[in-house]
């Protein structure tokens, strides 16, 4: 799976609010040995939206996670964008969250927090542990909630512990060399697309240095590759140090 995390937030660019949800979803996705795939953080900008939604709905291993625009203020976005992009449908009215909505709020829920409830046909609603104002899924696999972590962080938790918590143990293997990284190009090329390979260049003293890292699922076969780079430095005597 590919998992992408979208960060609506016009505050977080001009630096008016940090950036919590990053961390938080990498970290949860780590649990069960899961990598994000790709992060993004845009403006409230409805055709840059319309934009990222579309380039993960193309991805047909993506899984989505989108945070923030939900609420009922001009410049939530998020529904009726995710209702064009994902169903191709118009929002619909979710009954049972307007009936959450009055309980909450009563004569409060109208004009405008009502809309909140205005979801994508066949939305999913997540539950927000603090307020009840939900969140939403789509075919279990796009997973939208507030920009507040207190709330989202919850929903988006429970959310991978009950779709995607089987675990995948990664095998990883990392040394650091006493070269340039130019030097194992030539290794680098024998490593198959399925390997996951890592090469940070670096400075001390002035001298060039770089870490090598492999990782993958079988652990045999991560070994074997990363033995190719073992062999080079030894044969050459660069001298290494394993991590």
């Amino acid at each position: 799976m590919h998992f992408y995390a979208l960060i609506i937030g016009t505050e977080i660019l001009n630096g008016r609010r940090e950036d919590k949800h990053f961390t938080f979803v990498r970290e949860e996705l780590q649990k069960y040995g899961h990598e994000l795939y790709a992060s993004f953080i845009v403006k409230d900008d409805r055709q840059l939206m319309k934009n990222i939604y579309n380039l993960i709905k193309q991805d047909p291993q993506a899984v989505l996670f989108s945070f923030g625009g939900i609420g009922s203020t001009p410049d939530d976005l998020t529904r009726e964008i995710a209702a064009e992009v994902f169903t191709s449908c118009a929002l619909v009215r979710h009954k049972k969250f307007e009936r959450d909505i009055i309980e909450r709020f009563g004569d409060q829920a109208y004009p405008h927090r009502i809309h909140m409830a205005d979801l994508p046909p066949e939305a999913e609603l997540l539950f927000n542990p603090v307020n009840n104002m939900s969140g939403f899924s789509l075919q279990k696999r796009y997973f939208f909630v507030p920009g507040f972590p207190q709330m989202a962080h919850p929903m988006i938790e429970n959310a991978i512990q009950e779709h995607f918590s089987q675990a995948v143990q990664k095998h990883r293997l990392t040394l650091l060399a006493d070269t340039s990284e130019n030097y194992l190009i030539h290794v680098m090329k024998r490593i198959p697309e399925h390997i996951e390979m890592s090469s940070l260049p670096m400075f001390k003293d002035s001298k060039p240095m770089v870490e090598i890292s492999l990782s993958g699922v079988d652990a045999n076969e991560v070994a074997s590759y990363f033995d190719l780079f073992v062999q080079e430095l030894e044969n050459t005597k660069v001298a290494y140090k394993l991590m």
